[in-house]
């Protein structure tokens, strides 16, 4: 029997490795460039990236045997779901898997941000008391809109409702029955920005969604509000997000997604009310472990013309 040929390029560990070898040839290219890529691509069944690497109509193109795609992580943002279509190829996904971890790190941002805890932990380490300077804000009793109430979302909305926040949540593709159902009463995308002490972002990267957070949606929040975005860079309008922060309309954010990744020392990054993280929400050991072993399944699956159940296109 011919053995299926899989090209890893961001890596899977041990585990995964091994479920995909008993099916397949696997050769493990991580960090490979772009350009060897679209060399070797010809050769293989299946391709499976994590972030890093972009799959792009040009890779599709010279594809000519691959038959699926395998994401390991949410996000299909970097490979071209168009020119998969086109060519007839499956995309398959690990949607499951990561929730927990951006939800965990979303929340650990609310309560660095109502705490003011980087800038403590860097005071001390200069040998600075900051005591009277830091007074922060208590997360029991305030308002968390939460915008995009799938599965990372509702996560979030669990544990804040752990603290005695009250949650409300936005999110067009859910009816209002389900959200509730989720754990948080519904609101219209208005009443939400106008209601909410803190704001996290829970949505993909769209036409629609794009610079969604911008200079109108701050207009109409509520003053001294503090955001949260571990979803996608390019959700919030930076420039209008430092905006908002220098005339104190947003009193603090958290970003853990930029709209140019590495972003390099911005505005937005550097601002003293501005805590940044690097993309971190789905590293975790446990997560990146159910990544890796739901996507060399559901790609092994594909190939196999089974049954999927994270088909993406």
């Amino acid at each position: 029997m011919t053995l299926f040929k899989i090209l890893l390029t961001d890596g899977l560990d041990a585990t995964s490795q091994s479920i995909l070898r008993e099916s397949a040839e696997v050769d493990d290219k991580s960090g490979i460039s772009a350009d060897e890529l679209l060399n070797i691509i010809p050769a293989y069944d299946a391709l499976i990236v994590r972030g890093r690497t972009r799959v792009t109509a040009s890779v599709i193109d010279a594809a000519s045997r691959l038959k699926v795609i395998g994401r390991a992580g949410v996000g299909v943002d970097n490979i071209d779901l168009e020119a998969a279509k086109r060519h007839g190829i499956t995309v398959v996904n690990a949607p499951t898997s990561t929730s927990v971890a951006v939800a965990e790190l979303t929340f650990g941002l609310l309560l660095a941000l109502a705490r003011e805890i980087p800038r403590a932990d860097s005071a001390m380490k200069q040998g600075k008391w900051l005591k009277k300077e830091l007074e922060g804000v208590e997360l029991n009793g305030k308002t968390l809109g939460v915008i995009g109430f799938g599965r990372i979302g509702m996560e979030v909305g669990k544990r804040a409702a752990a603290f005695g926040m009250n949650v409300i949540a936005y999110d067009p593709l859910i009816p209002e029955e389900e959200i509730k159902r989720r754990g948080a009463d519904p609101a219209s995308l208005q009443d939400l920005y106008a209601w909410s002490d803190f704001i996290s972002l829970h949505m993909p990267l769209t036409v629609d969604t794009r610079d969604m957070i911008g200079r109108q949606a701050f207009a109409h929040m509520k003053d001294g509000v503090r955001i949260v975005c571990a979803a996608r860079g390019g959700i919030i309008d930076e420039s209008a997000l430092v905006e908002a922060l220098n005339s104190g309309k947003v009193a603090g954010a958290a970003l853990d997604v930029f709209s140019v990744e590495p972003p390099g020392l911005t505005e937005a990054v550097s601002h003293p009310r501005v805590i940044a993280t690097p993309h971190i929400g789905a590293q975790t050991a446990e997560a990146q472990s159910r990544a890796s072993v739901d996507i060399a399944q559901e790609v092994l699956s594909a190939l196999r013309g089974e049954s999927l159940r994270w088909k993406v296109a």
